[in-house]
């Protein structure tokens, strides 16, 4: 699919006063000019009438002009059949005029065959269930989604082909039981997501509530969980996923337990969700779906905590705010941080600007932290240096990459600032868009506050969920499930009671590997993993950047006696690495080697 069709950026000129001034000094001329104050860009005009554009269609999830695209749904059922289908697959037809696509469904499995996937941007599994695809067409629906399909499933369709580990994997879990029909409170995780942006975080509907056989959270993102305590049946602890998205291979999976009664597919809010589920299974509108634990939230409605520094300031609504006037900043006082991970929601509804600022000291002054720190831009058009996902003034984002997962004004995109060392990497919905290693020591990263700007008047930007997670770059150990890979060739999760978070690592073989885009190997020094094996046992390298990359250490895990015996084994490393982490697996072909349950990386 082509890109969305936005004038982001502008092309840089002779005049640029970033190249004028030299690295570091700030001359943006918006900014020189004082809080408030807009200067005339060139261009500024045509933009104006795109961006009425976007805003005009901004509850569509592609917008006016793009290129139409096409959707499959299959509701074939090989077991219980819900009288919901044809409302289902009404409710699809319905929406494809504002979505942007067009609709075929079927119920004929020949259709899940290679050269008819071709076609389709996204396929819907609505309320599927039972054995429904011979080897033929089970290996054409993975490929077809790890070749960079997108899939939706909807209700029972975690009801389906239990015995196709790969089916779990993509759907994320399958069904174990369910209550009666009853009313209850589904909480809203993440409000950025186009399936749940529009939704309140707590929402209260009646639906048959899906139990599953083990909780995906740590192989999937979470978008929406189920109060347990609201309603009768749930059997999952308290932590009750619900809806959820997920990368899959080069594609993209999505899924929702809600949606089994008709009266679902005539609300207005759950057909929204629907609607935003398919465009981001289609690639339509970008998402960060990596797996996300570990992380604290610091704003997610209140202010405690936070101080205005400079003029101008940020409304609190509905768990959103929103920058006024300025120039000035919101910086969180109540803790300073080094080795972080820092993730927020963020949205513009036109030619806004704003940024996120890392590595500043306390200070009242908001110049303090723009000088003595780094501002992360948030700008739909300006010079390289200037614009979304630059290092303003120092360096800018990866072009191509930002505009490919860039999201347009009027829809929420996702930062994730990664900050280990004088390191800041930024990630734009789940891809990484800069990479900066800072050597000035007046800016040093290590001085640990985070803020957002308020830029001046008519610059509203948005924020929602701001949260962090330590990184323990000082030393101490990160710590993760094996099983929340990002990218990876042949392994799967499998379950085992004995596992942390009732899941592992598993279907191992020789050559297989795992990636993970969150986990930085720099200034990795120790590595342990726990493991079963009741296959051949093998050996985990592990690498830095990619499968192929620089070889930090290895380290040998011997067969344990059974896949429900764990055991613990610890290497140091002594390759330097600074990407992401990749673990490569080795052994004897033909046998299933080990299971891998958690992995942790000690640092310098």
């Amino acid at each position: 699919m082509s890109a969305f069709p936005w004038p982001w950026t502008r092309a840089r000129t002779a005049a640029d006063p970033i190249t004028a001034a030299g690295p570091g000094r700030r001359a943006d001329p918006i900014r020189a000019t004082g809080p408030g104050r807009r200067v005339t860009r060139a261009g500024r005009l045509a933009l104006g009438v795109a961006l009425l554009v976007a805003a005009a269609s901004a509850l569509a999830p592609v917008p006016a002009g793009a290129a139409a695209y096409k959707v499959l749904v299959f509701s074939k059922t090989a077991g219980f059949r819900h009288d919901s289908i044809p409302a289902g697959v009404q409710a699809v037809r319905d929406l494809s005029a504002s979505g942007g696509f067009t609709v075929t469904a079927t119920e004929d499995a020949t259709a899940i065959s290679t050269a008819n996937l071709a076609q389709y941007q996204a396929v819907v599994f609505l309320s599927t269930t039972g054995d429904l695809l011979d080897d033929t067409q089970q290996n054409a629906l993975r490929a077809y989604v790890d070749g960079g399909g997108g899939f939706v499933g909807v209700h029972a369709a975690a009801d389906a082909e239990y015995g196709w580990p790969y089916y779990g994997q993509l759907v994320g879990a399958w069904f174990a039981s369910h209550p009666n029909i009853q009313q209850a409170t589904v909480r809203t995780e993440d409000r950025a997501h186009a399936a749940t942006a529009h939704l309140a975080p707590t929402w209260p509907r009646t639906d048959e509530w899906y139990n599953y056989r083990a909780n995906p959270r740590s192989a999937v993102h979470v978008l929406q969980n189920l109060d347990e305590g609201s309603y009768t049946g749930g059997t999952m602890g308290g932590d009750h996923p619900i809806t959820w998205c997920h990368p899959q291979g080069a594609g993209r999976s999505f899924y929702t337990g809600l949606g089994h009664t008709q009266e679902s597919y005539a609300d207005p809010a759950f057909r929204t969700m629907l609607l935003g589920g398919i465009a981001y299974a289609a690639g339509a509108v970008k998402a960060d779906c990596r797996p996300e634990s570990g992380y604290t939230p610091i704003f997610n409605g209140s202010t405690n905590g936070w101080s205005q520094a400079g003029p101008g300031s940020f409304s609190t609504t509905d768990a959103t705010l929103t920058s006024h006037d300025g120039l000035g900043m919101l910086w969180y006082s109540a803790k300073e941080y080094h080795a972080l991970s820092l993730k927020l929601d963020w949205k513009m509804d036109g030619d806004d600007n704003s940024g996120v600022v890392v590595g500043f000291p306390a200070s009242s002054d908001p110049w303090s932290g723009l000088n003595n720190g780094h501002e992360v831009q948030i700008d739909a058009t300006d010079t390289p240096e200037h614009t979304t996902g630059s290092i303003y003034g120092f360096k800018a984002a990866d072009t191509a990459a930002r505009d490919a997962a860039l999201n347009p004004p009027g829809r929420w995109n996702t930062y994730e600032l990664v900050v280990e060392g004088e390191r800041l990497q930024v990630y734009l919905n789940g891809v990484k868009i800069n990479d900066f290693t800072n050597t000035d020591p007046a800016r040093s990263l290590q001085q640990g506050y985070v803020g957002i700007q308020n830029h001046g008047t008519g610059d509203e930007v948005s924020f929602r969920n701001i949260r962090v997670k330590e990184l323990g770059g000082g030393g101490g150990p990160v710590t993760v499930e094996a099983e929340a890979y990002t990218s990876n060739s042949g392994v799967q999760p499998a379950d085992h009671a004995g596992a942390s978070g009732g899941r592992t690592l598993g279907f191992v073989n020789n050559g297989d590997w795992a990636g993970y885009s969150g986990v930085s190997t720099a200034g990795a020094r120790g590595f342990s993993a726990r493991f079963s094996s009741a296959g051949s046992g093998g050996t985990v390298q592990i690498r830095s950047g990619s499968a192929t990359g620089t070889l930090l250490g290895s380290v040998n895990l011997p067969v344990t006696g059974g896949w429900e015996t764990f055991q613990t084994v610890s290497t140091t490393l002594t390759g330097t690495g600074s990407g992401p982490l990749f673990l490569v697996f080795t052994g004897a072909d033909g046998n299933f080697l080990f299971d891998v349950d958690t992995i942790t990386l000690t640092r310098a």
